[in-house]
């Protein structure tokens, strides 16, 4: 059974992600939005700790593979390695290979936000930053020649994704019985916060992007499902817990700017995203009759999707509205118009493209018991 409240979450996290990069390119600070709130511009504090729904997604991800996991074979050390890649494939490459054939096809019309650029005074070739995508390792490639590509930029968080989760299937296989896996998952947690404190500030945002730099969220996502069932006793409380972790999140994330405390605030956010899963898992149930809801259940089901295109609806702004030159109204209108634009083609490409890949895909290649 989905657990609709999982989407909601991923749904808010998508739309932190959305408005962090409308804000990079058209300040939105001298719009109706850079109204002070307690010292601080409303635009700053809603825009400028978008990593943070990343965060979020990391851990939605770690805790919903090892909970499938789980559900499908009963233990992690029954993983069935062919299967879970192919999964992994089916959900993962249409929608990158439909996304490079884009910036392409963009790129060959002389598109400046498509083409690769040299940040760093080091020219890196646009197949090169394709063969990085596709090998999963463009974050590394972000923090060594800076962000040579607007678009295929974003790939850099699936890059930490496929990474962990080729490795993985192979320790469930070989540490799933028993408590095994737990330790190199809670190495994983601990290490990454003590990476993020010795690259502290650097220029090429290595505490943000390099593979131990995020795996913490993956791994407290995978140990929230594995302990999941033993928090059953919280059932009474969960609403409370619930309230105080949202608003502490809330406090970090307009009151913590990520690359100020990345230290520990990404680690605390990974961990308040995996208190707000285990209340999920109390009750799934949501009210989908709200508008609210609805909106967000649709948003957070297309979450892949949105995160993967929403940089080609921004990347053609760039190109007819050029952002030192928008007027404050017209950035309003243009941020209403990125929603609707990227929600419609996210939609577009879900509904008659991604999704019917997958389920073609898994129907091909997984035998069906």
């Amino acid at each position: 059974m989905r657990n609709y409240k999982i989407d909601i979450l991923r749904g808010i996290s998508i739309l932190l992600v959305l408005i962090h990069h409308f804000n990079i390119p058209y300040k939105i600070h001298d719009t109706f939005l850079g109204v002070l709130v307690f010292g601080e511009n409303l635009s700053t504090l809603v825009a400028r700790n978008g990593n943070y729904g990343v965060t979020m997604f990391f851990v939605i991800s770690g805790f919903l593979i090892t909970q499938n996991i789980l559900k499908r074979e009963g233990t992690l050390e029954k993983i069935n390695l062919k299967n879970f890649y192919i999964r992994r494939i089916a959900r993962i490459i249409p929608s990158l290979i439909l996304l490079i054939s884009l910036v392409t096809f963009l790129k060959s019309l002389g598109l400046s936000p498509f083409m690769n650029h040299d940040p760093n005074n080091i020219k890196v070739s646009y197949w090169f930053t394709v063969f990085s995508a596709c090998t999963f390792w463009m974050n590394i490639l972000i923090i060594e020649n800076g962000w040579v590509n607007y678009v295929l930029g974003v790939l850099w968080s699936l890059s930490v994704e496929e990474v962990f989760y080729i490795v993985f299937p192979i320790l469930c296989l070989i540490l799933g019985r028993g408590k095994l896996l737990v330790l190199p998952l809670i190495a994983i947690a601990v290490y990454a916060p003590y990476f993020r404190s010795l690259h502290f500030g650097a220029d090429n945002e290595i505490y943000l992007y390099h593979y131990f730099a995020s795996f913490d969220g993956l791994a407290i996502g995978c140990l929230t499902a594995l302990f999941a069932k033993g928090f059953n006793k919280i059932r009474p409380f969960k609403n409370i817990i619930m309230s105080v972790v949202s608003i502490s999140m809330i406090i970090i994330y307009v009151y913590a700017p990520i690359k100020e405390v990345s230290t520990w605030g990404v680690s605390a956010f990974a961990i308040l995203t995996a208190i707000l899963l285990v209340c999920f898992l109390q009750e799934s149930k949501v009210d989908t009759q709200s508008i609210f809801s609805r909106i967000m259940i649709w948003i957070g089901v297309r979450s892949y999707e949105i995160y993967l295109f929403h940089l080609i609806i921004l990347g053609l702004f760039k190109v007819f509205f050029i952002p030192k030159e928008t007027l404050p109204i017209e950035k309003i209108i243009l941020l209403l118009l990125y929603f609707v634009l990227v929600f419609l083609l996210s939609w577009f490409i879900e509904k008659y493209y991604s999704s019917p890949l997958n389920v073609k895909i898994r129907n091909q290649f997984i035998a069906k018991n």
